[in-house]
């Protein structure tokens, strides 16, 4: 059978990694909505008036800076008053100065048209005094880590005692994107609670680099190997367990999987302490499971918004990031009345060489009306200054940005419009774990999520942390096979929610049955990008 991991408890963390959740109870029915990262390393400025001067009165009359153009709307940055708790969905309370793009970034972004529900609004603020009662060095919290101190994973000697918090610490796995749709990073955050940590101490007695599919607290291994056992009525055959390990990536097997059924869940949702592991983002999977459904139902009625929600709640850049930012989006993107982001990502270059991609880009962008067509039959238009248009783009290399530049360097575009390209950075390889790197990256999502359209890349991360922030339904470059031109070289997606690209198939009631997730329900459908996949919509009338 192979030898099990060594055990993680009382072995020391040298330095925090992790990140955690807390819930009375679990809150049962409802999976907890905050997470606490631990260490992972691996000045505004006034809005020129110059917009002003140039608006058209085609703004006024959309009015808040919105330009209308066919079925899209461009934002245009204005000098009108800001909501910036959101109509109440961001807490009170916080030092501005601690955090500033926690308030200024409705400054640079489109106001959203999806208003959260009240009910979640409620919930976050009760879920904010939660985390107060029960953050590190807190009284509950002492208490609940004697059981991890005390117990050395094994509770069969005595009962464990009731614990007043429950706790899901997760710990990082893969590239930054992963990171941020399953929550990290300390150094690229501000804090997105009210008076409490999220971050893990670096005294938490769990050594998470031990943690892998087969250690001895995963699940999946205790379900593979008999150790444990869970009826059809979440009732098991041995004494509750103080800790558990719920190894959630995209390399799990059928015994990991069971995380998502409901009588696995009757159980672990007890566990007064769970260390999660995950790179993929399986929010809908949650919608499944009919324990958390009717409360997630509540939570965000328009079920797209999930991450879109979340996102603006909990992922504030940090001081050093919102620097970055706001002195690139001045330098670069502040003049441009229409601002459009693309966003590229090549998984392998056999498959889709550069030059390819780079004529799938212009393809798409041209026939979808995303830039303007350039005029070959004149040499010069005159220069449309109401029309002036910023492109954004992000990709390790700079073949793409050289392109677009090159075309309207070389010819002029049939409606005269101003088109700049710019490009923050081309590092040719991703160099995740870098701490320069995942800042620059950081910026740069951040920076697409301000733009009024997006173009992403098939299956990427990357990608659909800048679609959630900005709220927005991108256009996704179709991934090329045996370097040939996909046709049609992109599409529309159809929500700006993130995919969940390996969901078990199987009826999460029993998990014993064949069933297509993506068929389940009528607000979940399969991902136009990764085609197993499933991800929420909008629901059908």
């Amino acid at each position: 059978m192979g030898r099990m991991a060594e055990s993680p408890l009382d072995q020391p963390c040298k330095k925090s990694q992790g990140f955690w959740t807390l819930a009375r109870d679990r809150l049962p029915h409802l999976p907890t909505l905050a997470l606490v990262s631990g260490a992972y390393r691996i000045p505004i400025v006034y809005i020129s008036g110059i917009h002003n001067q140039h608006r058209s009165s085609e703004q006024h009359r959309h009015g808040h800076g919105d330009v209308k153009r066919g079925d899209l709307i461009f934002y245009v940055p204005s000098d009108l008053p800001k909501d910036k708790y959101l109509g109440g969905f961001l807490a009170t309370g916080f030092n501005e100065e601690s955090c500033r793009s926690r308030f200024e970034s409705t400054i640079y972004r489109k106001p959203s048209p999806h208003k959260p529900s009240p009910y979640l609004v409620q919930r976050l603020r009760q879920y904010e005094d939660l985390h107060r009662r029960c953050a590190p060095h807190t009284a509950a919290y002492n208490k609940t880590l004697m059981l991890l101190k005390n117990s050395e994973g094994d509770s069969s000697v005595t009962p464990l005692p009731p614990a007043e918090c429950k706790y899901l610490v997760w710990t990082s796995y893969n590239d930054l994107g992963n990171h941020i749709l399953t929550f990290d990073l300390a150094d690229l955050f501000c804090e997105p609670f009210p008076d409490a940590t999220w971050l893990v101490p670096t005294s938490f007695p769990v050594d998470f680099q031990v943690f892998e599919s087969k250690n001895n607290h995963s699940y999946g291994s205790m379900l593979r190997y008999g150790k444990i056992n869970v009826a059809s009525s979440g009732v098991v055959t041995r004494p509750p367990l103080p800790f558990i390990y719920a190894h959630m990536t995209y390399r799990y097997d059928d015994n990991d999987t069971r995380f998502f059924c409901e009588p696995d869940q009757e159980f672990l949702v007890r566990m007064p302490w769970m260390v999660l592991k995950a790179d993929n983002y399986f929010v809908p999977a949650l919608f499944l499971n009919r324990m958390f459904e009717p409360e997630l139902s509540r939570l965000f009625p328009d079920k797209e918004t999930v991450f879109h929600h979340l996102s603006r709640y909990l992922f504030h850049p940090s001081g050093t990031a919102w620097g970055m930012i706001t002195r690139y989006y001045y330098s670069y993107l502040s003049m441009g009345r229409e601002k459009l982001g693309i966003q590229n990502r090549i998984f392998n270059k056999d498959q889709s060489p550069l030059d390819l991609v780079a004529d799938q880009v212009m393809n798409c962008t041209l026939s979808e009306g995303l830039l303007p067509p350039v005029a070959l039959d004149r040499p010069i238009v005159s220069a449309n200054l109401n029309n002036s248009k910023v492109v954004l783009i992000t990709s390790l290399y700079s073949q793409f940005s050289d392109r677009i530049r090159n075309m309207y360097w070389e010819h002029a575009n049939k409606g005269g419009d101003v088109v700049s390209v710019h490009q923050p950075s081309h590092e040719e390889w991703q160099q995740t774990g870098s701490e320069n790197y995942d800042l620059n990256v950081w910026a740069e999502i951040y920076l697409l999520s301000f733009t009024d359209v997006l173009v992403t890349s098939t299956g990427s991360t990357f990608g659909y942390i800048a679609q959630g922030l900005a709220g927005i339904r991108p256009w996704i470059l179709v991934r090329p096979y045996g370097g040939k031109m996909p046709e049609p070289a992109c599409v529309r997606e159809t929500s700006m929610d993130p995919c969940f690209h390996s969901p078990p198939w199987y009826d999460y009631k029993s998990c014993k049955s064949f069933s297509d997730p993506g068929k389940e329900i009528s607000y979940m459908t399969h991902c136009r990008d990764v085609p197993d996949g499933i991800k929420l919509v909008a629901p059908t009338d």
